[in-house]
Parts: structure tokens; sequence; C-alpha cells
């Protein structure tokens, strides 16, 4: 049986075997022990080998376990005590999971460096604070730590880094700079962002606070890409044939209008857009040809919810700032030339208190009211709920409904072929 393919790096030019699938997914689950260094049962199995670095038989070692909150993995060692060379690597125990799944962990103590990690190799490790990504299948499977990830990405910068001094490449001294920034990581001088995107779902980032909600941890699932589909060997199935009117939706659709500033003709855009976790809205641009005039707006693709809508945030983070946001007004706020002094300073006023929020040097909270309960702010944990939003439904009062053209409003008690009765 061939050796796993490596996971630390080995060396240059060394053969790699592709991994067997040793154990099906339907194995019975009292296999895999939870992991534990205490466990005195749970011993691998080992299995003599090929090497594929000198071509001599060496060890295998393969320990069936399970991840506590997790699922059953296969830990999968290989050690050549004739050459030296020795490798891991991991392997889901199951099957590709329905959805795929993107942790974020926000780093802030060294605490956070141990936690457990299973990066499965159809993942993609990005820390965006140094512009720095490990891309999907570049790596084997590994368990591991967060430190464990960083100090594997610097043994992988640093491996031919000799070649490249000897040789006079320029981009050794640009690669030893950029050690020393992931080296700095480890000590957590200040917070840093790491995120693991795993289409095949069963990848993990450990919770030391499960079952309690982690606060520096998000978890995010969502549907595959035909892309990723492909990239995984799935079988993608065909796309349903939709109903001529629904295609329309992929499309940005054009009319004929009148341009509101010079009455000269002209076009408006009109495109139906989906967003995520709320519902459709209808985003209408025209732009005018004579005059150069341009109007957009964004109008709810629904109609008036039965119950108002009433959003807060509280704005703790510089990060809160830029969240998507819906609201559909009538009136824009505006002082107009003839405003007063007192009118300006308080203007002034005002948009220094803003730029303060927006530096993030003043904490503060924003409510969006809502009585047609079609605005919307974005909840950046969803689909987990947002530990910094409230959302609250309420009932319309009749000024409310009145302003919204309700109370007048019948739609019931009508018949074919007559006006309706009052």
């Amino acid at each position: 049986m061939a050796a796993s393919g490596a996971v630390e790096p080995g060396p240059p030019g060394a053969a790699v075997a592709p991994s067997p699938v040793l154990v099906p997914p339907s194995a019975p689950s009292h296999l895999f022990r939870p992991i534990s260094a205490e466990d005195e049962e749970q011993q691998p199995t080992e299995i003599e080998s090929l090497c594929m670095n000198c071509y001599r038989n060496g060890m295998t070692r393969l320990l069936l376990t399970k991840i506590p909150f997790f699922r059953e993995i296969i830990v999968s060692s290989f050690s050549c005590e004739h050459c030296g060379w020795n490798n891991t690597e991991i392997q889901s125990a199951g099957r590709i999971q329905d959805q795929g799944v993107r942790y974020t962990l926000t780093v802030r103590t060294l605490e956070d460096m141990n936690r457990e990690v299973v990066k499965t190799d159809s993942a993609t490790t990005r820390i965006p604070e140094l512009d720095f990504e490990i891309p999907a299948f570049s790596q084997k499977g590994a368990l591991t730590t967060v430190e464990g990830l960083i100090t594997r990405a610097i043994s992988g910068l640093e491996q031919d880094q000799p070649a490249r001094r000897a040789n006079k490449d320029a981009t050794a001294e640009r690669i030893d700079e950029f050690i020393v920034k992931l080296k700095e990581l480890k000590q957590v001088t200040s917070p840093f962002t790491l995120i693991i995107d795993d289409p095949s779902g069963n990848s993990f980032v450990e919770n030391p606070h499960a079952p309690q909600k982690d606060d520096a941890l998000v978890i995010t699932y969502y549907s595959r890409t035909r892309q990723q589909e492909e990239m995984l060997g799935l079988q993608a199935e065909a796309p349903a044939e939709k109903p001529e009117e629904e295609d329309l939706r992929n499309e940005v659709l054009q009319f004929n209008t009148n341009c509101p500033e010079c009455n000269a003709p002209a076009q408006t855009n009109m495109k139906l857009v989906q967003i995520p976790h709320f519902k459709e809205v209808i985003i209408m641009a025209t732009n005018c040809e004579n005059c150069g005039h341009r109007t957009n707006e964004v109008k709810s693709g629904g109609a008036v919810e039965a119950l108002g809508t009433r959003i807060t945030l509280h704005i703790t983070d510089p990060s809160d700032m830029t969240r998507d946001l819906l609201k559909v007004t009538k009136n824009p706020f505006t002082l107009g030339d003839s405003s007063s002094p007192g009118q300006t300073e308080k203007l002034q006023e005002f948009r220094q208190k803003m730029d303060q929020i927006i530096d993030g040097d003043v904490r503060a909270h924003l409510i969006m009211d809502d009585p047609a309960g079609n605005s919307y702010l974005q909840n950046v944990y969803a689909p987990e709920d947002d530990p910094e939003m409230t959302v609250e439904r309420y009932k319309r009062t009749f000024d409310q409904n009145e302003e919204l053209g309700l109370n007048d409003m019948k739609t019931e008690g009508y018949e074919a072929g007559l006006a309706p009765q009052r």
C-alpha cells in the first residue's frame, strides 16, 4: 500500500502517492473513539507501506477518532526509519456535506492560537490582514491548531529560501519580510482574522465554549456553486428549466420614460435583486442624455408587510459601518440653501459626531423604524442571531396605516365584473 501524501514540507522533488480511502463512510460509529491523550485503549493501526522518498518500506499509522462537537475523522501518519521522511494527514470519515462551510475566527489572545483545527485538502485558508491565502488542494488535510497552521505556512515558505538566496532571486528578501510578519502573528500582538472556507463542509475550528456561543467565531453555511461541485468531483445536477418569466430576473429590463428634470425622452433600467436572508428589491436607474440628470432608487419588490419593523443596531466596531442597508424613503433629509446660520452650525456639529462614530471613537446605536416592514440591515452573523442587533415586529397605528394609504384600501368583497362596494 502506498504511503499517504505529504503534509509537512519534505525534500525537494520528493514524490507523493495518492491517499487511499481505507475506511468506508458507513463504518460503525463505535470504531471512532473521542480524541483523548489519556485514552490508553485508543491505539493506532499500523500498516507497512512503501516510502515514496527512498522506495523502501516504512510504517503508516491510522487512528480513527472523533472530534467533540464535530464528526469522525481518520488521522494518517507515515514515517520511514531508513531516510527519516515522515508526514501526516487527515481525512473525513463521512461523506461530503450538503453545504459548504466558512469559519471566520478573530484571534485576540494566545489561547485562541491553541484552538483545534481540522483543515481538509479542499479548504482555502486566508488571513486578510496580510493578504495571505493558501489555495484549496495545495496542501493535504491536517489536524492541527491555529498556531500549527501558521507554523506550517512558515515552513512551506522557508523551504526553498536557501536556493532563492543562492540564485540572488529578488523575491527572497520579500519572502523573508513576509515570514517575519507571520511569526509576529503567533505572538498575537494585535488581533487578526483567520478564515477557513471549505466547500466540502468537512473542515472545523474549535469552539472552546461549546455548547455556548463563541463571540470570536462566526460559522457560515452556504450552497456550493457549480464550479465548486466540479472541483469536488461531484456530479452537478442539470439546472431545471425555468419558465420564461423567471429568466427575466437575471436580466436588466429597460423601458421608455421622461426625464423628471427636462422632460426629454429617457430610458430607465430596472433589475430584480434578491437580498440574502431578506427579500427581493427593485433597483431602478434613469440617465438622461439630454441634460445629464441621473436618478437611482431602490424599492421593495413585495407588498407592505403585515407588521412594522424596528431594527436596532449597537455600533461597537468600525466594521459595523460597512453593513449593507436598505431604507425605503419618501423625502430626503436636507436643509436647502436658505437655511439659517443656527441650523448650519447644528448640521456641522451633527456631521462631526457622525465622523467620530464612523472612525470608531464614539459608540452609538442605530434605529430604523419602518411601519411598512420593508427596510433591511445586514446581519453579518447570518443565519445565526446577531448579538449586536435586535429586530422587533409591531402592529401599526391608525395614523401609520393612513400614511401608507392602507385604511381606505379594500381587498375583499369584489365580484367579477363589478366595482367594489363601499
